[in-house]
């Protein structure tokens, strides 16, 4: 990944003690934490990614039933909601 754009962030010095111990323990720099949290929580990938993702998850061998039958079985009915 070519790195080639800067941006400068603020942080309290709480979080950045707390992001910076984890660099260290993870033997990461900083800017690697930062972006690679953010490729995860705002789904930022690759389409190589994303096909190696699914081709995957197409080797998995998962019990899944019909989807009337998933739909019973994750929908609650009307009389099982709280009040």
């Amino acid at each position: 990944m070519e790195l080639s754009k800067k941006t400068t962030i603020l942080l309290s010095p709480e979080l950045h003690e707390r992001l910076s111990r984890i660099a260290r323990e993870r033997d990461v720099s900083l800017g690697h934490l930062v972006r690679t949290a953010c490729e995860k929580l705002y789904g930022i990938a690759s389409a190589k990614e994303r096909t190696a993702a699914v081709q995957t998850l197409g080797k998995l061998s998962l019990p899944v039933g019909e989807p009337a039958e998933m739909e019973r079985e994750s929908v609650p009915k009307e009389d099982e909601f709280l009040p």
